[in-house]
């Protein structure tokens, strides 16, 4: 079952206080990114983000599911109605990610 795309705009705009958030298409769901780091994936109207230490350390209930079938876990997020709340979870997630590599 494929995310909704009120859903995926929803979830963007609730985390818009990280920075430039954007959603790609991919594979029927979306990937969700903070300033073209990938930090997160939407599947089935469920929001997902990548485990890092700093991000952990913000949450209180620590849920890790997989995305889809086959995927590694990653922490699921059930409340995504605090915007302060989310745009902190995902301003502390990115600042451990790798940037993106660069495209020839």
């Amino acid at each position: 079952m494929a995310s909704n795309a009120d859903f995926v705009q929803y979830v963007a705009d609730q985390c818009s206080g990280a920075g430039e958030i954007t959603a790609r298409k991919m594979f029927g769901d979306y990937g969700i990114y903070c300033d073209g780091i990938i930090f997160g994936l939407i599947c089935d109207d469920r929001f997902f983000i990548k485990p890092t230490d700093a991000g952990l350390s913000l949450v209180q209930e620590k849920i890790f599911l997989p995305p889809y079938e086959g995927a590694k876990p990653y922490l699921y997020i059930a409340d995504v109605d605090d915007r302060d709340y989310l745009s902190k979870l995902v301003r502390a997630t990115c600042k451990e990610l790798p940037l993106p590599k660069k495209r020839k």
